[in-house]
């Protein structure tokens, strides 16, 4: 337990962040007012601080302390396997996910390739709209190799496939490969998505592969362009 105790105080101290208690350009409490408030040893708290620091939410300033960068709430990281439901809980409140297909299907040859797979293959097919603040803004097309996802249903869809996978099926979720191209809009886009007049859209495709590299998902998230922007956050190493 103790050697969990920094991933607490760095999700308490990201949680505050978040919620504005530290905000952009402030200076976190110095290591010895977080070794008070957290009764905890110098080095845990660094470990904390370190993970923040990792993670681009402050920023460490010798002779200053940690001091507290700006993190848009309404962004969507592309970097790290992210659910929407993990995304909806921590950031954006008053949304909803809209499941408008969920089937079994064999693969065209397109999907075939993408998933690797033959046209014999049975895969789930899953068309999913993400309602934030009123507007269906991100449509999910997920498409799961049966042999690993035995099962889905529409209320596992509305909820989170993620989490069911992880908790339900026990599937250990890697990584990603991921691809960011702006396409012109399909009619599948403008029948259930709020699209006003933009014609273009935004598509994150996810390559999504198992703890022995098995790839058993792939993924179009298709983003309405004036609603999202896609941040990551990068450290440079120094070599030599």
């Amino acid at each position: 337990m103790r050697n969990n105790k920094y991933r607490q105080i760095y999700q308490e101290l990201e949680d505050k962040i978040q919620n504005g208690v530290y905000k952009p350009m402030e200076t976190l409490p110095s290591e010895n007012e977080l070794c008070e408030l957290y009764d905890t040893s110098r080095e845990t708290i660094r470990k904390a601080l370190n993970l923040l620091a990792q993670n681009g939410l402050i920023q460490k300033i010798r002779g200053k302390g940690s001091i507290v960068l700006d993190t848009p709430k309404m962004s969507f990281p592309i970097s790290g396997l992210v659910s929407f439901k993990e995304l909806q809980d921590s950031l954006w409140g008053n949304s909803r996910t809209i499941v408008y297909d969920l089937g079994l299907i064999h693969p065209d040859p397109w999907l075939s390739r993408q998933l690797n797979v033959s046209d014999k293959t049975e895969v789930w097919k899953v068309i999913r709209a993400r309602e934030i603040k009123g507007e269906r803004v991100i449509l999910d097309r997920d498409f799961f190799i049966k042999q690993y996802v035995p099962l889905l249903t529409k209320e596992i869809c509305e909820h989170s496939i993620y989490e069911y996978l992880e908790n339900e099926l026990g599937l250990a979720i890697s990584f990603a490969k991921k691809e960011i191209v702006v396409e012109p809009c399909t009619e599948e886009d403008i029948r259930f998505l709020d699209m006003k007049d933009y014609n273009h859209i935004v598509v994150v495709k996810n390559y999504v592969y198992l703890e022995d590299a098995t790839l058993f998902q792939y993924t179009e998230s298709r983003h309405r362009l004036d609603k999202f922007r896609f941040v990551d956050f990068a450290r440079r190493n120094k070599h030599g």
